[in-house]
């Protein structure tokens, strides 16, 4: 990227906006001296300036929630960032989705919220969670589970029972559950039907 047109403020600062990079919620505002935006642009993991503390933080630095940046842009006027990313864990402080409360009802937030739910149970292997024992199981039962609702979800479209929309929620829940079990996300699978369509 080129900073050399940016537009700093009487304070040398950017207001950023951070857009979730799969969802395209719109995450958080914050603000960037020359020093974060280096240092965003070097290790991927988005840095900002405290305007309250006066210094440089990266987000997620006592959390680990922090912001992994795929992609960063400039508006026409040079004056504003943005940035689209991959959130590791809640990007609130109140441990939120966003720090817009109406940003969490964006019908693709589900994903990320999901994939972030199957992530924990992973880690904590809870006794009561039925994606933690499934998890238990190993890949050929999230498999063999995943060709049952594949072949469900394909019997209520053909009969037109009612159920599609049902069946296809689960399969692709499923879907969900089998790619992280193999260390993977529904991103990498939009990032593959990106290149196909570039592709074609």
């Amino acid at each position: 990227m080129d900073t050399t047109n940016i537009k700093w403020d009487d304070k040398c600062l950017i207001p950023t906006i951070i857009q979730d990079s799969i969802s395209f919620n719109v995450l958080m505002l914050g603000y960037m001296n020359k020093e974060s935006l280096d240092l965003t642009l070097s290790s991927k993991e988005v840095t900002f300036f405290s305007r309250s503390r006066q210094k440089v933080w990266t987000k997620g630095e006592t959390s680990g929630n922090k912001l992994i940046m795929q992609s960063i842009e400039i508006d026409c006027d040079n004056d504003t960032l943005l940035i689209k990313a991959s959130p590791l864990g809640p990007t609130c402080h109140l441990e939120n989705y966003s720090c817009f409360k109406t940003e969490s009802k964006n019908i693709f937030s589900i994903i990320t919220e999901l994939e972030n739910t199957i992530d924990k149970r992973k880690v904590e292997n809870a006794n009561n969670s039925y994606v933690s024992s499934l998890l238990k199981k190993g890949i050929k039962e999230i498999a063999k589970k995943l060709t049952e609702e594949a072949g469900e979800t394909s019997i209520a479209a053909v009969t037109d029972d009612g159920r599609v929309i049902d069946e296809s929620a689960d399969l692709l829940f499923h879907l969900l559950v089998l790619l992280k079990s193999q260390n993977y996300s529904l991103k990498d699978v939009m990032a593959e039907l990106k290149k196909r369509r570039i592709n074609q």
